[in-house]
């Protein structure tokens, strides 16, 4: 292939219509601290996502750790969360003063709801599992045990954007949900984030957190950090929105193509899809028979300037920053898919030659 080949390309609105929403921005220098695309976007993504509250965020990370910091949790506290994640889930419990408890993982990557129950004790203050690849975890077991146990539930929805369950919208679960706008997100701010609730008094506190406090020129009654969205990145998200149903749907005819070409390949499991689930098509997982498969198809295709990612590997639990302090955990599940798995380049313009290359390169490679 003459071009290089990436997991994912940013989605972009057209040039000229990205210029012409900010160019009111030369006019006022009104460049962020809640102006009016800020504002714009916090009424759309409500509509878009069906709930009450959205507090806009300068990324995804401090969208997840304010909403953490937001329950007030006593320092200490333990935190039952998923070791399939990418690592700011972990770096926000912890950045928060709690502890994170780990539990393994179901066949669809999402944590294990069956195993949760054990692993809750006196410390325990909330369970933060994740959306994996667009796979929904089970939101009314999770919502069960936490309901006995008087626990908070926070989902980290960053692969999750748009997708719906059983018809609702996918943010209106548990007491807070959390999503990405990074630039390799399905939906994007170019960098930004989001914490939805159904809560105003928690959509105040949000707001206070991330803009210092401030209520007025000579009020701060709080205090906060800086978490602000920028005017510029609103805008990106405004003119973004127009276009997700579109781009969901070429995502969904690339990732059916993939399918297509796949089936039947007893080296490779292919992501099951829940029929309740309206997917965003966010992501291609494929788990191979073992870790030396996996990796020489990583190779094979780097080689051939077409990039994938082992996307989660090493799990967040194992890496270097934590000390092996979580190896004696028990996480079967994880450590198997984590050396097994490979997400596919997949985003809306990328060529059908493309899709049907990359597939006949890893049945090649795994039958031989």
């Amino acid at each position: 292939m003459s071009k290089e080949i990436f997991v994912t390309k940013s989605s972009m609105p057209p040039m000229e219509e990205y210029i012409s929403m900010i160019k009111p921005i030369w006019d006022s220098r009104w460049l962020t601290n809640m102006g009016k695309f800020h504002n714009e976007l916090e009424k759309e993504l409500c509509e878009y996502l069906d709930v009450e509250q959205v507090s806009l965020m300068v990324n995804g990370h401090m969208a997840l750790e304010l909403a953490i910091q937001v329950m007030d949790f006593p320092k200490g506290g333990e935190v039952i969360t998923t070791p399939y994640t990418f690592v700011s889930t972990t770096h926000a419990i912890l950045r928060n003063g709690l502890v994170p408890v780990f539990c393994d993982i179901k066949e669809d990557f999402t944590i294990d709801e069956e195993k949760i129950e054990a692993l809750i004790t006196e410390k325990t203050v909330a369970i933060v599992p994740v959306h994996v690849y667009g796979n929904i975890c089970n939101v009314e077991r999770i919502q069960e045990i936490a309901s006995r146990y008087d626990l908070k539930v926070i989902y980290d929805a960053a692969h999750a954007f748009g997708e719906s369950y059983q018809g609702r919208g996918i943010a209106s679960f548990g007491d807070l949900s959390v999503f990405s706008f990074h630039a390799t997100k399905v939906f994007h701010t170019i960098e930004g984030g989001a914490v939805c609730s159904s809560d105003r008094d928690v959509y105040e506190r949000l707001y206070d957190l991330k803009n210092f406090g401030i209520r007025s020129e000579e009020l701060v009654v709080s205090v906060g950090a800086n978490a602000k969205m920028n005017e510029f990145a609103a805008a990106m998200g405004l003119c973004n929105l127009k276009y997700m149903e579109s781009n969901i749907f070429k995502r969904k005819e690339i990732a059916e193509l993939y399918e297509k070409k796949l089936a039947g390949c007893e080296e490779i499991v292919l992501n099951v899809h829940n029929p309740d689930v309206v997917s965003n098509y966010g992501y291609f997982p494929l788990l191979f028979s073992d870790e030396e498969t996996r990796n020489k198809v990583y190779d094979r295709l780097k080689s051939r300037g077409i990039h994938t990612r082992k996307y989660f590997y090493p799990l967040t639990s194992d890496q270097v920053c934590f000390n092996d302090q979580y190896k004696d955990t028990k996480l079967d599940r994880a450590r198997e898919y984590s050396k097994r798995i490979l997400v596919l380049p997949i985003y809306p313009d990328l060529e059908e030659e493309v899709v049907v290359r990359v597939a006949e390169e890893i049945i090649c490679l795994v039958s031989n």
